[in-house]
């Protein structure tokens, strides 16, 4: 894993990878929008796109993440992350904090760089 961050969340299916990491990169004053990074990876097309957080809400048994661009829903063995604009739902194991695979690692480490 790269020292310039850490995977907090890693939610995993056959077309998709959602992964929250937090930058360690970045000095004591940054923003938690700056240090805080939700990113939707699609394997297909090896894109990589921000997620654009607007709020959480959690409980003992399930935690919610809201974005510009859909809709997290997560507990410890699964989450359902469904898309805002065409509503399409997708199913993901809940990973923990394994390593990412090569792809999403790549993408992140060029993502990290362009922000």
């Amino acid at each position: 894993m790269s020292s310039k961050y850490k995977t907090l969340f890693l939610f995993e299916n056959q077309e998709l990878v959602i992964t929250e990491i937090k930058r360690l990169d970045l000095p004591e004053n940054a923003s938690l929008n700056e240090i805080f990074h939700w990113l939707h990876f699609e394997k297909e097309s090896n894109s990589l796109i921000k997620l654009w957080f607007r709020s959480m809400d959690s409980s003992n048994e399930i935690e919610e993440r809201f974005f510009e661009q859909g809709y997290l829903k997560f507990n410890a063995t699964e989450a359902t992350f469904i898309e805002k604009y065409n509503s399409s739902q997708h199913k993901l194991k809940n990973c923990g904090k394994e390593t990412v695979i090569n792809e999403v690692k790549n993408s992140i480490e060029d993502y990290l760089k362009q922000v």
